[in-house]
């Protein structure tokens, strides 16, 4: 048996020694620096709570000529909570649009502080989900799945955003002609001349837009066509999955992207291949995380890439290689599988294909070749989580892309309409394409930033955002979506389907009304069912019915191409970020401050590599005095293309020889908060995402980062975030006296044992009057993709502080996804097999304090030094845990904080004086001081401090003002909705109702939220399991959050 060894790295506050837990069996850290200075955490400790106020005795920093004495005094703080709504009164305080149909049919009008729901479609031109649209007073305000579309209707990170992006202050605000304001009607007159001299001259009208999977769309370009018989749709995207695309081209004979369900799968192998993140147009995290539930048939998931992933941090078992490594092993195994000679490492992976046959899968990423593999592997294999349906989110066909391109080169393009995309900025040829521009007479961009496609257009039309917008979708086989507006058109923007008709069928037309049109295209797609009862579900069957099938594909071809990425001593992956994805929503604030689930950095990309290649190359990550992360920052050079200033993170599990860097961010002329970061799509030819011949050079500057993981640090002497081996959770009882994995904490007193629940240091309070609410989080479900943390912030008006704050470690998000590594340690430590650690044998290991971190002669020795190799991942969402013996509530002079009759520990705002006691003895450091007011501040110039941007403001959660303390209310503004609702109907509220912004966001299930006190609830059921435990239970604090034990599922012939 392989032992493992746990040290937790979270150290009590006022100590600097760090602590090795002996009753567990990992070590566990949360950065590098923490490996390299062991007094780290406690020196963080010290930082967290500041003396003083940096900021005057007002309520933020007086502005230019503004006496002292005129500043907002903290009586004012009523005011704050109201908005001047100057920018768009008339779009909000009408009804959203007539035609539309609510989601709740009563009330349908506008009542004031009465929710309406809206069934619609996301969809940007990057991602799509069938959604729910929460609107007050006329206004969207927050992002909800829409639970009739099961899969289809789980929402992301950036789809939580997405209603923020509607009130982005710095979109095109009306249409332009020659750079100058202008009339729909004197556009329209020059779009018109343009396509009748274009239809005279026999010169191409060429529509260029994103992947559009809208049949109504489809069909009035049809339309269009037919009046302009020279018109072509040219698809461009600028993560255009081209690589897949061809694949399935070359093997299902479509060029559509298979559907898979892993929700009965047992083993997935995944090379390069982010499934849980941006792989194959969505992700497949629901049916991954119903397939991880704990029991025999537990799905095993392998993971072999270069960068850290999402989807590699969540893996069983990962394989750490550079890129040229992982397309050989991907041709060694498809090889194995048919009978041919493989390395030992490839083998073992055969060996595990084979066992499991149809219940297996594999995935593949970065080029044709390796998507071709991976479908022909699951062909051979008979898999079962191939469902045949297909996937039509992504249309973008290379080959026709190039054709457009020639035809412009020619001269032979006399009408371009561009529909929101910019391949300027996000195509290796983007300046290429820049010139050509100028061989069209005709330019019309439909943009919604004076980006470059903009500035390089005649006539300028702003794109109506998808809140604003009639419409209809096939994403994939069988489903039919349709998107209605919750909102009239804030400014003077128009959809591409409007314009087309206006442009088909002359000015002034009445037939130029897309509602109408959508509403007849539909009728033929949904059957029997009414156009209303469609909007009211906002999904239904119908669509497109193609399937796709096995039918070809050339494994010699595959094979080849793989072989040919030679490898180099650097190589580079390009990928994208869960928060940023393709850039669409590159001026989102919201997104921009989301941390990487991996690195834990905000407000930048950058250049990943390995500590290994970091040592040699002189590439540093420093902590300076403030413990703020400094790193060097490097000028990137691939096949002659080269990025300046690229700064440099040091990243854990980054394999040897490669490097990684994301895309989406460097947008320029985009918005102020999009210049975030720099341009990597210079490098992407569009198809491979996998680089060699890379050549980096020091620049010898330093790049400032905004990470939050180096603080909120937590007193901890147990262990924080818990892992047990499948095996051990089948064969082993939980509370064995010897081996138990999750045995209940007990205190020995002079009457014996006694368990931990049983001993109070405080009056407990009366929780059987009324519902007591209980969170539950199952850390085998959550893979950290941080869509939570956002549905936390929209609902909660938790501000945006930007990347200064982060980086002075004052960040506001009240519910933060800590990432732990966890890494594996030598057998030979347990000497007498008794699968645990002694103290003599820790001290003999040289895992005693000192010995973790070497001796100052020598500061490489130390088992803690070398342990960021390849380490295994824990996400493990932390807020405010609710105690019923709460530490801070006895500390406020004021009252400020106090527990509730429910179990929730509740603030009171306007009692809070700002002492910061609470957040000084809040063990879990989930309380957030207001350094400064947030809002109508210009020093923080995001969506609060805007009129338009305050639009998405909650009003059933009040704004807070600066030197106001704040946390986590679980969702108390809903939970008292659905008492009261309950109340007046004169009913139980049934298990299910009660729910939270995070419970509902999360697409795995990982959180359940409810009432402890009904016997019947899934929470309750869920209270009574053996892989139930509290974080920091040894204290007393006795949270109404609870966690459960992640399980491994880990051979023990690790491959």
């Amino acid at each position: 048996m392989q032992l493992e060894v746990l040290s937790v790295v979270n150290v009590i506050i006022n100590n600097e020694k760090l602590e090795v837990s002996m009753a567990s069996n990992k070590i566990q850290f949360r950065s590098i620096h923490e490996l390299e200075d062991p007094t780290l955490t406690g020196r963080l400790a010290q930082k967290e709570f500041l003396q003083e106020i940096p900021v005057d005795e007002q309520t933020g920093e007086l502005k230019p000529n503004e006496s002292e004495s005129t500043g907002t005094s903290r009586r004012d703080f009523l005011k704050l909570l109201g908005f001047s709504t100057a920018a768009v009164t008339l779009a909000a305080c009408e009804a959203p649009v007539i035609k539309t149909i609510p989601y709740v049919v009563k009330p349908h009008e506008i009542i004031p502080g009465v929710p309406n729901y809206y069934a619609s479609t996301y969809f940007d031109g990057y991602d799509f989900a069938s959604v729910l649209v929460k609107t007050r007073e006329g206004r969207p305000i927050k992002i909800e799945p829409n639970p009739m579309a099961n899969g289809l209707g789980k929402t992301n990170a950036r789809a939580q955003a997405s209603v923020l992006s509607l009130y982005d202050n710095d979109k095109v605000k009306q249409p332009k002609l020659n750079g100058k304001d202008e009339t729909f009607d004197k556009v329209d007159d020059f779009v018109l001349k343009g396509l009748t001299d274009a239809q005279a001259g026999g010169k191409r009208i060429v529509l260029l837009s994103h992947s559009f999977a809208s049949p109504t769309f489809k069909k009035l370009f049809a339309d269009f066509k037919a009046k302009y018989p020279t018109a072509e749709l040219v698809t461009y995207d600028a993560v255009p999955y081209s690589a897949a695309l061809d694949a399935a081209q070359e093997v299902f004979g479509q060029r559509a992207l298979p559907v898979y369900d892993l929700s009965k799968t047992q083993l997935v192998v995944s090379f390069q291949a982010d499934f849980l993140g941006e792989f194959n147009g969505g992700s497949l995290e629901t049916s991954y995380a119903a397939a991880r539930k704990p029991g025999p048939d537990m799905l095993r998931h392998i993971q072999i890439e270069s960068n850290m992933s999402l989807t590699g941090a969540n893996a069983d078992t990962r394989i750490k290689l550079k890129p040229s490594a992982v397309n050989k092993v991907l041709v060694e195994v498809y090889n194995g599988l048919n009978g041919s000679a493989t390395s030992k490492e490839a083998a073992e992976i055969v060996k595990e294909l084979q066992a499991k046959g149809s219940n297996a899968v594999v995935f593949a990423d970065g080029s044709k070749g390796a998507h071709v593999l991976a479908h022909l592997i699951n062909q051979k294999l008979g898999s079962t989580a191939f469902t045949g349906k297909a996937n039509f989110l992504k249309e973008f066909d290379g080959a026709k892309y190039q054709e457009f391109l020639s035809w412009m080169n020619a001269g032979q393009v006399g009408v371009l309409i561009s529909n929101n995309v910019n391949p300027i900025y996000s195509n290796n040829k983007g300046e290429d394409f820049k010139k050509l521009l100028a061989k069209v007479p005709t330019v019309v961009a439909i943009a919604d930033k004076k980006n470059e496609m903009y500035k390089a257009a005649k006539a300028v039309i702003p794109v109506a955002n998808w809140l604003e917008s009639w419409g209809d979708m096939a994403p994939q086989t069988g489903v039919y979506t349709l998107m209605q507006p919750t909102i009239q058109k804030i400014y003077k923007s128009r959809q591409i389907e409007d314009s087309l008709l206006v442009w088909m069928n002359g000015k002034g037309n009445p037939a130029n009304n897309y509602y109408d049109y959508l509403k007849a295209n539909a009728a033929t797609l949904i059957g029997e069912t009414t156009f209303n009862k469609a909007l009211y579900n906002g999904v239904l069957e119908g669509g497109n019915t193609a399937t796709l099938s096995y039918t070809g594909g050339n494994t010699a071809q595959a094979a080849t191409e793989l072989g040919n990425l030679k490898a180099s001593e650097l190589e580079l992956v390009l990928y994208t970020k869960t928060s940023m994805g393709d850039g669409t929503q590159a001026n989102n604030p919201w997104l921009q401050e989301l941390p990487d689930p991996i690195t834990r950095m905000t407000w930048d990309n950058y250049l990943t590599m390995s500590p290994k290649d970091a040592k040699q190359l002189g590439i540093k990550n420093n902590l300076n005095a403030r413990m703020q992360l400094d790193g060097s920052k490097v000028n990137l050079t691939v096949n002659g293309v080269t990025i300046k200033d690229v700064p440099v993170f040091v990243q854990p599990g980054q394999a040897e020889g490669s490097l990684g860097l994301a895309l989406g961010y460097g947008k320029k002329d985009s918005g102020k908060v999009a210049e975030t970061g720099v341009n990597a799509f210079p490098l992407f030819d569009g198809s491979n995402t996998v680089l060699s011949n890379v050549k980096i050079e020091k620049t010898g500057d330093d790049h400032e980062f905004a990470g939050i993981q180096l603080q909120n640090t937590l007193m901890g002497r147990y262990e924080i975030a818990r892992e047990v081996p499948l095996d051990d959770f089948l064969h082993v009882k939980f509370d064995d006296e010897k081996l138990g994995w999750n045995k209940p904490l007990e205190y020995h007193t002079i009457g014996g044992a006694l368990p931990a629940g049983k001993i109070d240091l405080w009056d407990a309070f009366d929780d059987t009057d009324g519902p007591h609410f209980n969170l539950s989080v199952d850390l085998n479900s959550c893979t950290g993709c941080g869509a939570c943390v956002v549905a936390c912030q929209a609902e909660n008006n938790v501000p945006v502080v930007g990347k200064e704050e982060v980086r002075m470690s004052r960040d506001m998000y009240w519910l933060r996804i800590d990432r732990y590594y966890t890494t594996i340690m030598p057998e030979n430590l347990d000497k007498n097999k008794d699968g645990k650690l002694s103290q003599a044998e820790a001290v003999d290991g040289g895992l005693d304090v000192p010995g973790m971190y070497g001796h100052f002669l020598d500061k490489d020795s130390g088992i803690l030094n070398h342990p960021a190799d390849n380490p295994d991942v824990i996400f493990q969402p932390v807020m405010c845990q609710h105690c019923n013996h709460a530490p801070c509530e006895t500390v406020c002079p004021v009252a400020a904080t106090s527990h509730g009759k429910q179990g929730q520990n509740q603030m009171a705002y306007n009692r809070c004086i700002g002492t910061r006691y609470c957040a000084n003895n809040c063990p879990y450091k989930v309380r957030r001081f207001n350094w400064f007011t947030y809002n109508l501040n210009d020093k923080f110039d995001f969506n609060q401090n805007n009129d338009l941007g305050r639009m998405v403001l909650n009003p059933d959660v009040v704004v807070r003002t600066r030197g106001v303390m704040e946390k986590c209310s679980m969702c108390i503004q809903m939970t008292q909705n659905v008492i009261l609702e309950a109340k007046k109907d004169g009913r139980t509220v049934k298990d299910g109702e009660f729910s939270t912004a995070c419970v509902n966001a999360c697409a795995t299930g990982a959180m359940t939220f409810g009432d402890i006190n009904d016997k019947s609830s899934k929470v309750r059921e869920l209270y009574g399991s053996n892989r139930r435990y509290t974080l920091l239970e040894e204290i007393g604090t006795k949270p109404n959050v609870f966690y459960h034990t992640k399980v491994r599922n880990r051979k023990e012939n690790k491959v």
